[in-house]
């Protein structure tokens, strides 16, 4: 995976972040609700922000599993490559 997409994510993701000091030591392994306590209606809204960002479809079963910086990652790459 890319530090772009990395630094792209975090864009995306700083409108909802509710923890800043988890945002300011983010990691792939950073997890969306329990560290950066973003709400799952919120959720949705980072998701279709990644789908129109990279021109991707995320499927329910992919939402389901996009819940670290690294699993968002990986699900994009793999939607890219698609």
């Amino acid at each position: 995976m890319d530090q772009n997409q990395y630094e792209e994510l975090k864009a995306i993701l700083k409108p909802y972040v509710q923890n800043e000091t988890a945002f300011e030591t983010l990691t792939h392994d950073t997890h969306f609700i329990e560290d950066l306590e973003i709400n799952s209606a919120n959720l949705v809204d980072v998701v279709l922000d990644v789908e129109d960002k990279y021109d991707i479809e995320i499927d329910n079963d992919s939402m389901e599993k996009m819940l670290t910086i690294n699993d968002a990652l990986t699900i994009i790459t793999e939607k890219q490559n698609s």
